[in-house]
Protein backbone atom coordinates (compact mmCIF):
# COMPACT_ATOMS: atom_id res chain seq x y z
CA UNK A 1 0.00 0.00 0.00
CA UNK A 2 1.69 3.59 -0.86
CA UNK A 3 2.92 5.23 1.96
CA UNK A 4 0.38 8.39 1.52
CA UNK A 5 -2.77 5.78 1.50
CA UNK A 6 -1.24 4.12 4.79
CA UNK A 7 -1.47 7.54 6.32
CA UNK A 8 -4.38 8.87 4.91
CA UNK A 9 -6.24 5.48 6.82
CA UNK A 10 -4.49 5.59 9.82
CA UNK A 11 -5.87 9.19 10.24
CA UNK A 12 -9.21 8.16 10.06
CA UNK A 13 -8.76 5.04 11.69
CA UNK A 14 -7.10 6.78 14.88
CA UNK A 15 -10.16 8.59 16.23
CA UNK A 16 -12.50 5.79 16.10
CA UNK A 17 -9.60 3.58 18.48
CA UNK A 18 -9.25 6.81 20.37
CA UNK A 19 -13.39 7.51 21.02
CA UNK A 20 -13.93 3.85 21.60
CA UNK A 21 -10.58 3.48 24.35
CA UNK A 22 -12.42 6.65 26.25
CA UNK A 23 -13.35 5.71 29.99
CA UNK A 24 -17.05 6.43 31.47
CA UNK A 25 -17.25 8.65 34.25
CA UNK A 26 -19.61 9.11 36.23
CA UNK A 27 -20.54 11.04 39.69
CA UNK A 28 -23.35 11.40 42.16
CA UNK A 29 -23.77 14.67 43.83
CA UNK A 30 -22.99 15.06 47.48
CA UNK A 31 -27.19 14.81 48.44
CA UNK A 32 -28.18 11.57 48.52
CA UNK A 33 -29.66 10.46 44.97
CA UNK A 34 -33.21 8.61 45.36
CA UNK A 35 -33.24 5.27 44.06
CA UNK A 36 -36.65 3.85 42.21
CA UNK A 37 -37.18 0.74 42.37
CA UNK A 38 -40.21 -1.17 40.03
CA UNK A 39 -40.76 -4.62 40.43
CA UNK A 40 -42.37 -5.91 37.53
CA UNK A 41 -43.63 -9.06 35.75
CA UNK A 42 -44.85 -9.25 32.24
CA UNK A 43 -47.07 -11.93 33.34
CA UNK A 44 -48.96 -9.06 35.82
CA UNK A 45 -51.91 -7.85 34.12
CA UNK A 46 -51.45 -4.92 36.29
CA UNK A 47 -47.54 -4.28 35.57
CA UNK A 48 -47.89 -2.27 32.27
CA UNK A 49 -49.66 0.84 33.19
CA UNK A 50 -46.57 1.21 35.85
CA UNK A 51 -43.66 0.04 33.27
CA UNK A 52 -45.10 2.94 30.93
CA UNK A 53 -45.12 5.77 33.87
CA UNK A 54 -41.52 4.58 34.13
CA UNK A 55 -40.50 5.05 30.74
CA UNK A 56 -41.57 8.71 30.79
CA UNK A 57 -38.36 9.45 33.25
CA UNK A 58 -36.42 9.20 30.46
CA UNK A 59 -37.40 12.64 29.66
CA UNK A 60 -37.37 14.01 33.39
CA UNK A 61 -34.58 16.49 34.10
CA UNK A 62 -34.11 15.03 37.45
CA UNK A 63 -32.77 11.39 35.75
CA UNK A 64 -29.44 10.26 37.38
CA UNK A 65 -28.90 13.52 38.95
CA UNK A 66 -32.28 12.91 41.64
CA UNK A 67 -33.37 10.16 41.15
CA UNK A 68 -32.24 6.45 39.00
CA UNK A 69 -35.23 4.10 37.73
CA UNK A 70 -34.46 0.71 37.71
CA UNK A 71 -36.91 -1.97 37.05
CA UNK A 72 -36.78 -5.52 38.72
CA UNK A 73 -38.81 -8.24 36.82
CA UNK A 74 -39.54 -10.84 39.26
CA UNK A 75 -39.79 -14.51 38.07
CA UNK A 76 -42.85 -15.20 40.57
CA UNK A 77 -45.81 -14.74 38.18
CA UNK A 78 -43.83 -16.96 35.51
CA UNK A 79 -46.24 -20.13 36.58
CA UNK A 80 -49.26 -18.46 35.13
CA UNK A 81 -48.92 -18.86 32.02
CA UNK A 82 -45.70 -16.71 30.20
CA UNK A 83 -42.26 -16.39 31.27
CA UNK A 84 -40.54 -13.35 31.28
CA UNK A 85 -37.08 -13.53 29.30
CA UNK A 86 -36.40 -10.48 31.59
CA UNK A 87 -36.58 -11.70 34.67
CA UNK A 88 -34.56 -13.63 37.98
CA UNK A 89 -35.03 -15.44 41.08
CA UNK A 90 -32.19 -13.19 43.04
CA UNK A 91 -34.46 -10.06 41.72
CA UNK A 92 -37.81 -11.40 43.78
CA UNK A 93 -35.44 -12.38 46.02
CA UNK A 94 -34.31 -8.88 46.80
CA UNK A 95 -37.71 -7.60 46.94
CA UNK A 96 -38.27 -10.22 49.96
CA UNK A 97 -35.56 -8.62 51.54
CA UNK A 98 -37.35 -5.41 51.57
CA UNK A 99 -40.00 -7.11 53.26
CA UNK A 100 -38.29 -9.33 55.50
CA UNK A 101 -36.61 -6.25 56.36
CA UNK A 102 -40.08 -4.21 57.39
CA UNK A 103 -39.63 -1.63 54.38
CA UNK A 104 -42.43 -2.85 52.41
CA UNK A 105 -45.73 -4.82 53.57
CA UNK A 106 -45.81 -7.21 51.20
CA UNK A 107 -44.57 -8.87 47.55
CA UNK A 108 -46.43 -7.84 45.13
CA UNK A 109 -46.47 -6.53 41.49
CA UNK A 110 -46.36 -3.65 40.25
CA UNK A 111 -44.28 -2.71 43.59
CA UNK A 112 -42.14 0.50 43.91
CA UNK A 113 -39.40 0.98 46.40
CA UNK A 114 -38.17 4.91 46.94
CA UNK A 115 -35.18 5.66 48.42
CA UNK A 116 -35.02 2.38 50.17
CA UNK A 117 -39.24 2.83 51.55
CA UNK A 118 -42.62 1.47 49.95
CA UNK A 119 -43.73 3.69 47.88
CA UNK A 120 -47.53 3.16 46.79
CA UNK A 121 -48.68 6.87 45.83
CA UNK A 122 -47.95 5.91 42.63
CA UNK A 123 -51.59 3.99 42.49
CA UNK A 124 -53.35 7.14 43.45
CA UNK A 125 -51.31 10.14 42.50
CA UNK A 126 -48.10 9.12 39.89
CA UNK A 127 -46.65 12.26 41.53
CA UNK A 128 -42.65 11.86 41.87
CA UNK A 129 -41.21 13.70 44.97
CA UNK A 130 -37.84 13.14 45.36
CA UNK A 131 -37.40 16.10 47.74
CA UNK A 132 -34.41 17.53 48.77
CA UNK A 133 -31.68 14.59 49.92
CA UNK A 134 -29.58 15.03 53.19
CA UNK A 135 -26.05 15.20 52.22
CA UNK A 136 -24.28 11.76 52.18
CA UNK A 137 -21.25 11.96 49.36
CA UNK A 138 -19.74 11.62 46.53
CA UNK A 139 -20.31 8.03 44.41
CA UNK A 140 -17.59 7.73 41.58
CA UNK A 141 -18.08 5.52 39.05
CA UNK A 142 -15.58 4.60 35.85
CA UNK A 143 -16.45 2.05 33.04
CA UNK A 144 -13.50 1.00 30.71
CA UNK A 145 -14.70 -1.34 28.29
CA UNK A 146 -15.76 -4.40 30.94
CA UNK A 147 -13.86 -3.49 33.47
CA UNK A 148 -15.34 -1.02 36.91
CA UNK A 149 -13.90 1.21 39.37
CA UNK A 150 -16.45 2.51 42.00
CA UNK A 151 -15.29 4.60 45.40
CA UNK A 152 -17.46 5.96 47.88
CA UNK A 153 -16.53 8.63 50.56
CA UNK A 154 -19.06 9.41 52.45
CA UNK A 155 -19.43 12.85 54.26
CA UNK A 156 -19.41 11.36 58.03
CA UNK A 157 -16.87 8.91 58.61
CA UNK A 158 -17.77 5.77 60.15
CA UNK A 159 -16.74 2.46 60.73
CA UNK A 160 -18.75 0.09 58.74
CA UNK A 161 -18.76 -2.04 55.64
CA UNK A 162 -20.24 -1.87 52.45
CA UNK A 163 -21.21 -2.98 49.57
CA UNK A 164 -21.64 -2.31 46.07
CA UNK A 165 -24.71 -3.42 43.68
CA UNK A 166 -24.37 -2.80 39.73
CA UNK A 167 -26.98 -3.33 37.07
CA UNK A 168 -26.99 -2.94 33.33
CA UNK A 169 -29.99 -1.57 32.64
CA UNK A 170 -31.46 -1.80 29.01
CA UNK A 171 -34.09 0.52 26.84
CA UNK A 172 -36.36 0.49 23.25
CA UNK A 173 -37.19 -3.28 24.77
CA UNK A 174 -40.67 -4.57 23.25
CA UNK A 175 -41.91 -8.23 23.74
CA UNK A 176 -44.77 -9.47 21.62
CA UNK A 177 -46.83 -11.43 25.12
CA UNK A 178 -48.57 -15.01 23.64
CA UNK A 179 -50.18 -16.30 26.71
CA UNK A 180 -50.79 -15.24 30.18
CA UNK A 181 -52.71 -12.07 31.88
CA UNK A 182 -51.05 -10.31 28.80
CA UNK A 183 -51.45 -12.42 26.15
CA UNK A 184 -51.80 -10.89 22.90
CA UNK A 185 -50.18 -7.55 24.05
CA UNK A 186 -46.90 -5.73 22.47
CA UNK A 187 -45.57 -5.05 25.84
CA UNK A 188 -42.59 -1.69 25.87
CA UNK A 189 -39.83 -1.54 28.20
CA UNK A 190 -37.15 0.72 29.61
CA UNK A 191 -34.78 0.56 32.47
CA UNK A 192 -35.00 -2.80 32.26
CA UNK A 193 -32.14 -4.38 34.57
CA UNK A 194 -30.72 -7.17 32.43
CA UNK A 195 -27.73 -8.08 34.44
CA UNK A 196 -26.69 -7.62 37.88
CA UNK A 197 -24.29 -8.07 40.93
CA UNK A 198 -23.42 -7.07 43.92
CA UNK A 199 -19.68 -7.11 46.17
CA UNK A 200 -18.16 -6.34 48.78
CA UNK A 201 -16.27 -3.08 49.25
CA UNK A 202 -12.55 -2.46 50.26
CA UNK A 203 -11.76 0.52 52.66
CA UNK A 204 -8.70 2.83 53.13
CA UNK A 205 -8.56 5.60 55.13
CA UNK A 206 -12.37 7.10 54.86
CA UNK A 207 -13.07 5.84 50.99
CA UNK A 208 -14.73 2.74 50.08
CA UNK A 209 -13.82 1.14 46.90
CA UNK A 210 -14.36 -2.00 44.32
CA UNK A 211 -12.74 -2.74 41.12
CA UNK A 212 -15.10 -5.42 39.04
CA UNK A 213 -16.15 -6.42 35.91
CA UNK A 214 -19.43 -5.25 34.81
CA UNK A 215 -22.48 -8.22 34.93
CA UNK A 216 -23.54 -10.06 32.16
CA UNK A 217 -26.42 -8.93 29.92
CA UNK A 218 -29.03 -11.52 29.55
CA UNK A 219 -30.94 -9.38 26.56
CA UNK A 220 -28.69 -7.72 24.01
CA UNK A 221 -30.44 -3.72 23.63
CA UNK A 222 -28.74 -1.05 21.98
CA UNK A 223 -29.77 1.54 24.28
CA UNK A 224 -27.85 0.71 27.67
CA UNK A 225 -27.34 2.46 31.07
CA UNK A 226 -26.27 1.80 34.01
CA UNK A 227 -26.94 2.11 38.02
CA UNK A 228 -24.61 1.56 40.76
CA UNK A 229 -25.59 1.88 44.46
CA UNK A 230 -23.72 1.05 47.77
CA UNK A 231 -25.09 -0.33 50.94
CA UNK A 232 -25.00 -2.01 54.55
CA UNK A 233 -24.39 -5.60 54.04
CA UNK A 234 -27.91 -7.63 54.67
CA UNK A 235 -29.96 -4.20 54.27
CA UNK A 236 -30.99 -3.67 50.98
CA UNK A 237 -31.24 0.17 51.27
CA UNK A 238 -29.42 2.36 49.58
CA UNK A 239 -26.88 5.09 50.56
CA UNK A 240 -25.84 6.11 47.91
CA UNK A 241 -27.07 6.24 43.98
CA UNK A 242 -25.17 7.04 40.71
CA UNK A 243 -26.15 5.78 37.27
CA UNK A 244 -26.27 7.34 33.48
CA UNK A 245 -26.00 6.16 30.07
CA UNK A 246 -23.69 3.62 28.76
CA UNK A 247 -24.71 5.30 24.80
Amino acid sequence: MPTRICLLVSLLIAPLLSAGAETLSLESPGPRVSLLELYTSEGCSSCPPADRWMAKLRDDPRLWREVVPVAFHVDYWDYIGWRDRFASPAYGARQRDYARSGHVRTVYTPGFVLAGKEWRSWFVRPNLKVGEGVEIGKLRLSVDGQQANIAFTPSVSGSGELEVHVTMLGFDLQTEVRSGENGGRTLEHDFVVLGYRSLAMTRRDSTYTAAFSLPDVKVPSERKAIAAWVSLPGDPRPVQVVGGWLN
